[in-house]
């Protein structure tokens, strides 16, 4: 083979020489488990011919962008069922997201239950056809021939040139470069049975998504996320390499919907949602309200040690706080609308003096900035550190409105930290150790950090300004060993952020602390101290919220403990089950030194056998469960009996109330 015939590539990391027009299928022969390439940092189908001196990657079917092109490949073949179901259902889009993939749909009717099983049954068939992807290149005048019985493909190519910002999941059917068909093709005659107006890239075929899919539910949808647009049908799907990883991905689905929040909180009586309140706005009841209680105290107790000053602030403010601040001109959108209030009128009817507005506060901050403005302040007190437990509201759209994990009113852990230059690095520092090892005692312990960067088209401040400020969070991020994932354009309007990303018990991500450094708001309120040499300087900013919000908060701990919180949060921590009626004063009295002693504690005296006792402890998930009869009761002890079902039998009671109180006071269980 001559030179003029080979080209060099440098595949997975080894140069490599290689026929002139060898394609990634070619290339990757040998490994059955590749199903795309990544050629020069882009991902290619494996039919594509290779280019000279290109970096080439062989991407596996169980790697992440393995299992993006999994599921695209998969939404393609249940479009191509749908369309076999109902002929006259015209296509939308159909993206991979996380863990899955979805179509939308233009059909008469919405689909049922039973038509997404009759679907699986035929998108069975199609893998076993195994049907190959074949890409297509066409100009726009053929693809417009191609999808002329299809309204929506054809809105799409007239959005090519702004796919980026047409709506959620244009770029995936067009966007920057040629415009591409991809063709589901029959092996045995080479005739296609069904194409869609595609980016790609895709499987080489069909068999390779094997058995290992489902189609979960279908919904409505508007036409690219727009409420204007025609209502549409979606069909969500999840694919995987293998049955085992979709059964286990299923039971991870059944176990999340086991510790649902909102399922949990009415079954353990801890909050509602009251329909009369509107919609976001949820109640604590009793139980509800002394987890959110213990969570609050602890917070507090730990804030004085770390010296933070505790403040109160309004619910309400006039509109001009928040135009100085900025947030009417970037925030408008998630603000309550304005009350207008204070007018008065003359008794023809004319105003003698104009109203204001007043809006529902959605933050803390500007207040929190009146304060430190209140009065005259020096170098020597700072960092000044404000702290409120403040009650904020935000007109979240319906659509998102979720349990208490996306309320409209909500009470966040807000800190604010005033500081000089020369202390913000050290000071973020210390805030960021502070937030992980408060979190860590509330049952959370991995973590990741995620840095959001200055939006170019949503930001106040200089350039130079953001690039110190971003810079400096950076630095922090990375010294604290925890991985540093980029978030670009992700900022709120006046700095950078770093947020703490927590895994719970079932391996979920959830955005909980954020940390954010502000140049600006001082700025825009004209913040000043007196620094050491006499001089006037500008105060730096650290925005800080540890939960969040508390409602979000409880709502993530309801779920990483599927309700059975640790002994120091549980509502009960003691339930005293007699054997039978005859030991109800013994157990009481036994009740009574766990209540002397700070426990959360009741006997059940209720008129259930004690089996049924036993039981209703366990589903109200008791962390301790004290029996006693009249062994117990002649020694002067009680029988432990754990959540697990395991049992500890003639623990006297002295010992009994030691090992709840070093539990609760320790956090232990």
């Amino acid at each position: 083979m001559s030179d003029a015939q080979q080209i060099t590539l440098l595949v997975d990391g080894e140069e490599t020489k290689v026929t002139t027009g060898t394609t990634g299928a070619e290339l990757f022969f040998e490994r059955r488990d590749v199903v795309v390439a990544r050629v020069n940092g882009e991902l290619k189908d494996l039919d594509q011919e290779l280019p000279e001196g290109a970096e080439v990657e062989g991407v596996t079917i169980d790697s992440p962008d393995g299992l993006n092109v999994l599921r695209h490949s998969t939404a393609h073949v249940m479009a191509q069922a749908v369309q076999q179901l109902r002929p006259d259902a015209k296509l939308g889009i159909g993206p991979y997201i996380t863990d899955g993939f979805y179509f939308d749909f233009d059909v008469a009717e919405p689909f049922t239950p039973e038509d997404l099983k009759t679907l699986e049954k035929m998108m069975l068939k199609i893998v076993n056809q195994n049907q190959k992807f074949v890409r297509r290149v066409v100009s726009e005048d053929e693809a417009r021939e191609a999808m002329k019985d299809e309204p929506y493909k054809l809105e799409l190519l007239g959005k090519k040139d702004g796919a980026a910002e047409a709506g959620e999941g244009v770029n995936v059917e067009v966007g920057a470069g040629d415009i591409t068909i991809y063709d589901n093709v029959e092996r045995k005659e080479g005739t296609t049975v069904w194409c869609d107006l595609c980016r790609g890239p895709h499987l080489p075929n069909t068999k390779l998504i094997s058995n290992a899919f489902a189609l979960t539910r279908s919904s409505s949808a508007y036409w690219l996320g727009n409420q204007k647009n025609q209502q549409l049908q979606r069909i969500y799907g999840t694919a995987w390499p293998t049955k085992d990883a979709l059964k286990a991905y299923q039971e991870r689905i059944a176990e999340a919907e086991r510790r649902d929040h909102r399922k949990l909180g009415s079954e353990l009586d801890l909050f509602s949602f009251p329909d009369e309140l509107g919609s976001g706005l949820p109640v604590f009841h009793p139980k509800g309200g002394i987890i959110r209680k213990e969570m609050e105290d602890y917070s507090r107790q730990r804030h004085v040690e770390a010296g933070y000053e505790f403040v109160y602030t309004p619910h309400i403010t006039k509109g001009h706080l928040y135009e100085v601040s900025g947030h009417l001109d970037w925030y408008k959108d998630g603000m309550f609308p304005a009350m207008h209030v204070d007018a008065e009128l003359n008794e023809d009817g004319t105003v003698r003096k104009p109203g204001q507005d007043y809006y529902l506060k959605p933050m803390n901050c500007p207040m929190h900035n009146l304060i430190f403005r209140a009065r005259g302040r020096s170098y020597r007190e700072l960092p000044l550190r404000l702290f409120e437990f403040g009650s904020v509201y935000r007109y979240e759209k319906s659509g998102v409105v979720h349990g208490l994990t996306r309320v409209r009113g909500m009470t966040q852990d807000d800190a604010h930290i005033y500081c000089t230059r020369e202390q913000m690095k050290d000071e973020l520092t210390k805030t960021l150790t502070f937030v992980l090892d408060l979190l860590k005692d509330y049952g959370l312990n991995d973590f990741y950090l995620e840095l959001s960067t200055k939006d170019p088209e949503k930001y106040v401040g200089d350039d130079a300004t953001w690039e110190e400020a971003t810079r400096t969070l950076a630095e922090v991020a990375q010294e604290s060993g925890l991985e540093l994932v980029p978030d670009p354009g992700g900022a709120a309007f006046y700095g950078p952020k770093i947020s703490v990303q927590a895994k719970d018990a079932l391996g979920r991500t959830w955005q909980m602390s954020t940390i954010q450094l502000d140049f600006n708001l001082p700025e825009r309120f004209e913040l000043e101290f007196q620094a050491a040499d006499g001089t006037r300087q500008r105060p730096v900013m650290i925005h800080r919220a540890l939960f969040g919000s508390v409602e979000r908060f409880m709502g993530v701990l309801t779920e990483h403990y599927a309700g059975a919180f640790p002994a120091w949060l549980a509502p009960v921590q003691v339930v005293g089950i007699p054997v039978a009626e005859a030991f109800n004063e013994y157990m009481f009295d036994v009740v009574d030194e766990l209540k002397a002693a700070g426990i959360r504690a009741e006997v059940d005296t209720s008129s259930d056998r004690f089996p049924k006792k036993i039981r209703t402890a366990s589903k109200d998930k008791i962390p301790f469960v004290l029996i006693a009869g009249g062994d117990d009761a002649e020694a002067g002890a009680v029988s432990f009996r754990f959540r697990d079902g395991s049992q500890d039998n003639g623990v006297p009671v002295a010992e009994a109330v030691k090992r709840i109180t070093e539990a609760v006071r320790n956090r232990t269980s």
